[in-house]
This record gives C-alpha cells, sequence and structure tokens, in this order.
C-alpha cells in the first residue's frame, strides 16, 4: 500500500470519525451475529442477508442514516474476507474479533475512480481524495498515487494521525543478477548482521525521549480514569510510540530495500517470533520465573522489528528469501565448522576453541546462515555429509580436560594390574 498523511479540516475530521464509529458498529454487529452460531445449528447469515439487515436498520435508525451506506456494506465485506480466510486451512489468520474506539479508526472506500471516489493534484506537495460526505481532503503528495488503483483506505492512529492509503502492489526489486548470497542473523543488540560484516541498528527512542516517555507513563498510571488529564497524558505517550515506530518503519523499508537491490538470493532464520515473545508470567498455580526480564527481552526483540524486516524481505524479493533452521548457528565456526558453545565468548565475541578464529558473534552466526544448511550438534551439515564429524585434537584434549575425562582415565590406568601380577599407583 501507498500511504500519505492525511490534512482534513475539523470540520472533515468529524466526518471521518462517524465514518469510523458507523464501520466499527457493523463490524461488531456481524461479530455477535457469528458468536451465536455452533455446530448443528443453521449457518450464519452471509453478506447478502446482513447487507438486507442493513438497509433495514439505516431505516429504522436515522443516526445510522447519516452515515454513508457504501462505508458500512464495505465494513461488512471485510468482515467477509475475514471469516474465509479464518477457515482457510493455508491461512494463518485468526478469527475477527472486536474493535474498539480509540484503537480500530478505520475504514475502506472501494469503487471505480472518477464515479465513486477520484484524488487529484493541487500542488507540489498537495493533494485532493474524494471521502464520501466529506468532500474533498487534502493530503501530503511525497510521491505519486500509483496507477490502477480502485480502493483506499482512511485510518487514525492513536497519536491522532489520520492517513490514506491506496490499495496497490508495487513492482518488485529486480535482482543484480550477479549471484551473490547473504545471510542476515537477527539480534537484539544488533538487530540485523549481515554475512559481510555488516551490522545494521534500529533506530528508537533517544536517551532524552526516553527519560520523558517513562515519565509520562508514571504521570498516566496516577491520573484517574475518563479524565481530561488522563487524555491529555496518553495521547503525548501515543505520539512518543508513533515516533518509534516510524523510526523502525523507515529503517526496515531502506534496509530491505537495499539488500534486495545488491544480492541475489537472500537468507534468514527461520524463527517463531510469536512464541518466542510469550509472556512468562504462567498461572496463580504454576507461576513463572524470571518474568520481568523475560518481559525485558520481549519488548528488546519486538522493538528490532524482526518479522518487519523479513517480511518485506520477502514482498520486495519473492522467491529470492529462504529460511534457514537457526539450530547451533550461534555455536559454529564459520571458518572450521567446529560446534562448541564455548566459543560464544560473550554477546558480540566469538573465539573459536580449536581454530582460534575470533569474529563477531552475531557475524559469525550470519555465515552460518549464508552457507544454507542447519548444522548437527556434531558439527557436521545436517542435509549433507558432515566435513569435520572427527573432531580437532586441541579442541578434543580442551573438553576432555573441562569435563574431568583424561584425569580419570588416568588414575584408571595407573590402577591397573602389571605384567608382573602387581597392582600399581598413580603415586609410584
Amino acid at each position: 500500500m501507498s500511504r500519505y498523511r492525511l490534512l482534513p479540516s475539523p470540520v472533515q475530521e468529524a466526518v471521518l470519525q462517524g465514518h469510523c464509529a458507523h464501520a466499527r458498529y457493523v463490524w461488531n454487529l456481524a461479530v455477535e451475529q457469528h458468536l451465536h452460531w455452533h455446530s448443528g445449528r443453521a449457518s450464519a447469515p452471509g453478506y447478502l442477508d446482513q447487507c438486507r439487515q442493513l438497509t433495514a436498520a439505516r431505516a429504522e435508525h436515522p443516526w445510522l442514516a447519516q452515515g454513508s451506506q457504501t462505508v458500512q456494506q464495505q465494513a461488512l465485506r471485510d468482515f467477509t474476507n475475514a471469516m474465509t480466510a479464518f477457515f482457510d486451512r493455508a491461512n494463518r489468520a485468526g478469527r475477527p474479533s472486536w474493535r474498539k474506539a480509540g484503537r480500530d479508526e478505520g475504514f475502506r472506500i472501494v469503487g471505480q475512480r472518477g464515479k465513486q471516489w477520484d484524488v487529484r493534484r493541487l500542488s507540489r506537495k498537495v493533494g485532493q481524495v474524494w471521502v464520501p460526505k466529506a468532500g474533498w481532503v487534502r493530503f501530503r503528495w511525497s510521491r505519486a498515487v500509483p496507477r490502477g488503483v480502485k480502493s483506499y483506505r482512511v485510518m487514525m492512529d492513536r497519536a491522532g494521525r489520520w492517513h490514506v492509503a491506496f490499495a496497490a502492489i508495487p513492482a518488485p526489486v529486480l535482482a543484480p543478477g550477479a549471484g551473490q548470497v547473504v545471510g542476515i542473523d537477527r539480534g537484539v543488540i544488533v538487530a540485523a548482521a549481515l554475512s559481510t560484516g555488516e551490522l545494521l541498528l534500529a533506530p528508537g527512542l533517544n536517551v532524552r525521549e526516553e527519560k520523558r516517555l517513562r515519565r509520562l507513563e508514571r504521570k498516566l498510571a496516577r491520573a484517574q480514569r475518563g479524565s481530561e488529564r488522563r487524555k491529555r497524558v496518553r495521547l503525548a505517550v501515543a505520539r512518543l510510540r508513533a515516533c518509534e515506530t516510524d523510526r523502525r518503519k523507515d529503517w526496515a523499508e531502506k534496509a530491505s530495500t537495499d539488500i534486495a537491490r545488491r544480492f541475489d538470493v537472500i537468507k534468514v532464520e527461520d524463527l517463531q517470533i510469536k512464541n518466542m515473545t510469550r509472556s512468562a508470567k504462567g498461572t496463580r498455580e504454576n507461576p513463572g520465573r524470571s518474568v520481568r526480564a523475560k518481559a525485558g527481552l520481549n519488548r528488546g526483540i519486538l522493538r528490532s522489528g524482526w518479522g518487519l524486516l523479513v517480511r518485506r524481505l520477502e514482498q520486495k524479493a519473492p522467491g529470492r528469501v529462504e529460511r534457514i533452521r537457526p539450530a547451533f548457528t550461534s555455536q559454529r565456526c564459520s571458518a572450521c565448522g567446529q560446534v562448541d558453545g564455548r566459543s560464544r565468548e560473550s554477546q558480540a565475541v566469538f573465539r573459536c576453541t580449536a581454530c582460534g578464529y575470533a569474529c563477531h558473534a552475531d557475524v559469525n552466526a550470519a555465515k552460518n546462515i549464508a552457507a544454507g544448511h542447519a548444522v548437527t550438534a556434531r558439527g557436521g551439515f545436517r542435509d549433507a555429509r558432515p566435513t569435520n564429524r572427527e573432531p580437532h585434537l586441541l579442541a578434543s584434549l580442551n573438553q576432555m580436560r573441562a569435563a574431568g575425562i583424561l584425569r580419570f582415565r588416568r588414575r584408571r590406568m595407573s590402577r591397573l594390574p602389571s605384567r608382573r601380577g602387581k597392582v600399581t599407583s598413580h603415586r609410584d
């Protein structure tokens, strides 16, 4: 989608908020209807039946008839598409749930351009889009509107900013054709490390903004619910959060475009981010451990933009992104292939215990990912013949000394009976 910043007037903003409220009301009614359905009962009403019910409701309630019928019918169409995606086994979409005021603010307009809606350019940086019941609404013309657009969506975020997004699938980024392969390791401190040695850091709030955010959050916790003071503080917190989100999205867009233009094959870790960021609170009977530390780790993972970066890479470079199983990629030496957990000395230092190869830990993992194989615990490739099945002598001695095996064998050999039938001791 091509998103632009919408600049409505106060009167137009009131109309847009009314459209959002009507679309949310119709959506929640459809959710309530489908919640009453269960196995063995007649099927819930479909899109056509719901449209007939909507026509009857508009005739009965004047406040609903004052809104746009296109907006309300499109909310029903969106709900039908969401239910279809929910019952599709190949789709990971969840069941459509309730929409809440202040969080789900938006509506969609579908139709032929020039009849149901239209868009035009006023100046170098200003354009206009036609919205039903609101007229021509201005927006920032940051780039040309894509051709062949048949719908657009108007939405408002928690920071109170309005946006308009025109539905259009952009053309994929062309591969350079040089046959270059890159591996990407994702981390918390370093958001993305490339096998070429580049370290990409996801931007966020600076120190001054973080202090202000913590102060505002404490102030929000003391404010009384429903008060005007709480609304003002919540809006200030939302603006800081929106600033952080915008910076992370801008970084992901620029980084993904740069990577898609430079490399033909992009290999990333196949991480289950949703499972990794689950809460560790547990239940009252079986409470979790290190809940506060796990919550901090979850925030760090989400702030790094792992999923956003890979999703944009798959969209900009379709068919050129491969997911690699991340088993032992951070413990394997990219130079000799030895797998040893002690080689990872710290978060940023990797020093092989066998060959002494030293490198940034994330870059070393990215090189293993670029190899395109998931390694086994013995140090070889899982889908190919291991090249280092026989461990290095130095590494084996170090491991045996650490485990105490050599000392045990020396004592055992010293106590074996000699040829004369005499038992020797290691003290002799």
